[in-house]
């Protein structure tokens, strides 16, 4: 059974043993309208490659799970409607019953582990969700670092979240959360949540080290990289507190719950910045894009087994 589908290039990528950076795909069927989607897309993707590596969007496109989509798969991806948003709950069924549907950190990670890919870059992952100590609402994306060996390049975890909480799941998991460049915790649009970070490391050459050791130790799980969105495109958190609450009480008010919490709040907390939350959305992932790059070219050199 033939469980991942590389695209042309993803595949010369592999026989070539050249560097390849995952990419999740429910930025563009959940993210933002078509056609933003797809320029945002198309620009990641051109970033990446730009920076000598070989991007490899992951999707499930009627039951065949992809790494790497062509120009005409991203396009009809991001024109397509009530695509499912993918995560190790549900993949398999998707995959199973022909479906199509894009994939979130956890799922994105599963596929990069089948297809052999070590670097992954996204925006924010998921988290503990405030109040999650009645709701029990945490992602996914926490347990898949503790078991899947995929380096994770973010802007640390969606502001939206409770992220000293997220941080003591990750480390009760034994995840490394690694600031890069700094040593204070990065919080999505913001380039501090006013925690320190657990772990910092300064260039691509030693997170990759720290990747290749984790495998050599035979530690399951994989690595977060929290990566600052760059000064000049940030919205600092004082600033965005406010915002934030005000966002959380009118989901509260709505009554919104379970997997329309995390679109609900990003939509909303859009509106009130007047889009200023999108700009800085894409300026961090372009941002993650161009590191994960430079980690994938450390990882792809003879002195590493990855």
């Amino acid at each position: 059974m033939t469980l991942i589908t590389p695209s042309d290039e993803v595949a010369k990528a592999q026989a070539s043993g050249a560097p390849i950076v995952a990419l999740e795909s429910t930025i563009i069927t959940h993210g933002m309208p078509y056609p933003q989607n797809l320029e945002v897309a198309c620009q990641v993707e051109a970033d990446i490659r730009a920076g000598g590596a070989v991007p490899a969007t992951m999707a499930v496109i009627n039951g065949t799970l992809h790494a790497g989509l062509n120009n005409t798969q991203l396009k009809e991806l991001a024109q397509a409607k009530a695509v499912a948003k993918l995560s190790r709950a549900d993949m398999a069924v998707c995959m199973a019953s022909a479906g199509t549907g894009a994939t979130t950190v956890a799922a994105t990670m599963i596929a990069a582990r089948l297809a052999g890919i070590s670097v992954f870059a996204t925006g924010g992952i998921g988290g503990v969700h405030q109040g999650a100590e009645t709701s029990f609402d945490i992602s996914a994306d926490l347990m898949e670092l503790a078991q899947t060996p995929v380096t994770v390049v973010a802007a640390g975890a969606k502001a939206i979240l409770d992220i000293p909480k997220t941080l003591e799941v990750l480390e009760t998991q034994g995840v490394p959360v690694i600031a890069y460049g700094q040593d204070d915790m990065p919080a999505f649009w913001s380039r501090s949540a006013g925690i320190r970070a657990p772990l910092r490391m300064d260039t691509p050459a030693q997170i990759a080290a720290a990747h290749a050791m984790r495998g050599a130790l035979g530690l399951p799980g994989g690595q977060l990289i929290a990566n600052p969105i760059p000064e000049s495109d940030e919205i600092d958190r004082d600033t965005l507190a406010p915002i934030i609450a005000q966002a959380q009480a009118d989901a509260e008010a709505n009554r919104i719950t379970g997997k329309g919490v995390t679109p609900y709040l990003l939509q909303r907390i859009f509106d009130l910045t007047i889009g200023k939350s999108l700009t800085a959305n894409i300026a961090l992932v372009r941002n993650n894009a161009r590191l994960a790059t430079q980690i994938a070219k450390e990882l792809s050199k003879a002195n590493y087994d990855t």
